[in-house]
């Protein structure tokens, strides 16, 4: 039997190289012909090699993602790997693109592999992808969602109002959410998910399932065994990276 063949398609080396060695983990059966950095490479990548499976990541310059769906069509079983859960679980709950949210983690991968292998052992096509694709793409069109500027968190029994650039990290503590801030600390009830749609991605980043920090408080990353930690500037405590979130830090 021959092995199955695969399209990765994601304009940051980084996070490229990172999912082929995921995938190499987690499908070692499964060979990489086309590794591409846009999503017209992507097409004509697939029309050389015609894979059985595209890994197309939403946003590239170009060709989007979804641009690039369309043309390969129901040829090949389409993953789309996105940092927007509106996209993907758009698609998802469609039953006809699996998808893998950024940064990827190694259970999601596994049980998109199951699905995948399935499919391919069963001979079955892909499904049409006309309908969710037009979906996706105005959903795409449609303006971003407007970032948020202030926290509002309780003291003790006061309430402060944080402008989000003096937040230093945000953390998980059981029902809420711990916001520490330039001059002090308080909690929310705003989940971290929340919060991370929430939060401007060029200056905030999650760094833990439970954590999200802002960059510009960042002093220093030092790398661990598979993950790593990070120290902010004038603060005393170290916070933990973990392995799936590394890849933000790998050329600090």
């Amino acid at each position: 039997m021959s092995a199955a063949t695969a399209l990765l398609a994601e304009d940051e080396p980084i996070l490229r190289e990172r999912l082929a060695t995921m995938l190499a983990r987690a499908w070692p059966g499964l060979e990489i012909v086309a590794q591409a950095r846009h999503g017209r490479e992507a097409v004509e990548l697939f029309e050389q090699h015609q894979p059985q499976v595209a890994f197309l990541d939403v946003h590239m310059p170009g060709l989007n993602g979804i641009e690039a769906a369309r043309a390969i069509g129901s040829r090949a079983a389409i993953v789309f790997v996105t940092a927007f859960d509106k996209y993907a679980v758009e698609a998802f709950a469609r039953g006809a693109i699996d998808y893998l949210l950024k940064p990827v983690e190694e259970e999601r991968l596994a049980e998109t592999v199951q699905r995948l292998q399935a499919r391919l052992a069963g001979g079955s096509a892909a499904p049409s992808l006309e309908d969710t694709l037009e979906r996706l793409a105005a959903r795409l069109g449609q303006p971003a969602a407007p970032r948020l500027r202030w926290i509002r968190a309780s003291v003790g029994d006061t309430v402060r109002l944080i402008p989000v650039d003096q937040v230093a990290y945000l953390k998980a503590d059981h029902k809420y959410t711990l916001v520490v801030w330039q001059g002090g600390e308080g909690v929310i009830r705003t989940s971290i998910k929340e919060l991370s749609d929430q939060l401007d991605p060029e200056h905030f980043a999650r760094i833990h399932r439970s954590a999200i920090v802002n960059l510009a408080q960042v002093a220093s990353f030092v790398h661990g065994n598979d993950a790593g930690e990070i120290q902010l500037h004038g603060r005393p405590e170290r916070l933990p990276v973990s392995r799936s979130f590394v890849h933000l830090f790998q050329r600090m």
